[in-house]
């Protein structure tokens, strides 16, 4: 069960729902400033080096800036790292949609071998046991004792944190939202509509009457990485008609690249998944390239010249994807607006 957070869709918050907080998990300043401590501990992790907040850094918008991301021995992993900003509005986390609560998706990048690499996540709670400052703190969040204290504590201490990761009162939502019609120039007033209409690009990054994630929280095929699979899938699925249990699709041979591209297919293993990765949302998107699920295109005006020639052909291609045809000035004002999604306290300098 959810509860609606009394915080309202004004102010730093214009353009956002309400948010909603689980009932088993009520946010509260000490919750929160023991997550924050968490969240940013590097003895979390095998070689001591990597927390949370190593790939999601603040200044990034809680990205790192990466083609992929980088854990432990700086070891690279297969996707790039997504902004945690307003994931406290998600239906899904990760890529892949493998965890439905930020609850419940804490503990995977811990474990994950090339990213924190603990073998264990009960490790963490012999640290925390033994640290005076933390002991203190699970004591004041959850009024528990160093013996007493769980994973269950550690979990919902982080996701009470990044519940606080929230950012609108953009340009765009002052616009839009707020009603001030000077907020946007005609440039990005310009790409505003191509975003809304011949680019096709709310079709997916949603703008609601009273809100907009600018995401559906849903899955596509949109061509990215499909030439890592184009020599093997046949075989692979093929090998995969025989036996479709979850742990002969575990074992059949693919490389981590080749079994990363295969997207939501790896959570719901129905064919029709294959290739499908979330649609990300759009807010601070000029602070947090690289862009796409493996940081192929660098710079936002090589994501729009990607949907202009339609995606990269491929048999689970979404319908969606196909060429727009825009002008040169059309894909100026489209780059304009969109860097007109960036809050303030991540703004940088936009074009007059």
């Amino acid at each position: 069960m959810l509860l609606v957070s009394p915080i309202g869709v004004t102010g730093d918050r214009l353009g956002l729902p309400k948010q909603q907080i689980p009932v088993n998990n009520p946010q509260s300043p000490e919750k929160i400033v023991l997550g924050k401590m968490l969240f940013n501990d590097t003895r979390f992790s095998a070689d001591k080096t990597i927390s949370c907040a190593s790939c999601h850094q603040s200044d990034k918008g809680f990205t790192d800036g990466l083609v992929v991301a980088k854990g432990i021995h700086q070891l690279e992993g297969t996707r790039n790292t997504p902004t945690l900003i307003n994931a406290a509005f998600y239906t899904s986390l990760f890529l892949d949609g493998r965890r439905l609560s930020l609850e419940t998706q804490v503990l995977d990048p811990l474990v994950n071998p090339i990213e924190h690499g603990l073998k264990n996540p009960r490790l963490i709670l012999d640290i925390v046991r033994q640290d005076l400052t933390y002991r203190d703190r699970f004591n004041d969040a959850f009024g528990v004792d160093a013996a007493g204290i769980t994973l269950s504590h550690v979990v919902n201490a982080i996701a009470s944190y990044e519940r606080t990761l929230i950012a609108g009162n953009s340009p765009f939502d002052r616009y839009f939202f707020g009603g001030e019609k000077d907020a946007l120039s005609k440039t990005e007033n310009r790409g505003l509509n191509l975003f809304r209409r011949k680019g096709n690009c709310a079709n997916c990054h949603e703008i609601s009457w009273n809100n907009a994630l600018f995401t559906d929280n849903r899955f596509y095929n949109i061509g990215i990485g499909y030439q890592h699979l184009k020599q093997v899938l046949e075989t692979y699925l093929d090998g995969l008609q025989s036996n479709t249990s979850a742990g002969s699709i575990k074992s059949t041979a693919l490389s981590n690249r080749q079994r990363s591209e295969l997207g939501r297919f790896n959570v719901t293993h129905a064919t029709l998944d294959i290739g499908k990765f979330k649609t990300p949302t759009l807010r601070n998107i000029a602070i947090t390239g690289p862009y796409m699920h493996d940081g192929s295109l660098k710079t936002l005006e090589e994501v729009i010249e990607y949907y202009d020639l339609g995606g990269n052909k491929n048999p689970y291609l979404d319908p969606a994807i196909f060429p727009l045809y825009l002008s040169s000035q059309e894909k100026i004002d489209l780059v304009a607006f969109l860097k007109t999604l960036t809050s303030p306290q991540y703004q940088v300098k936009r074009d007059d």
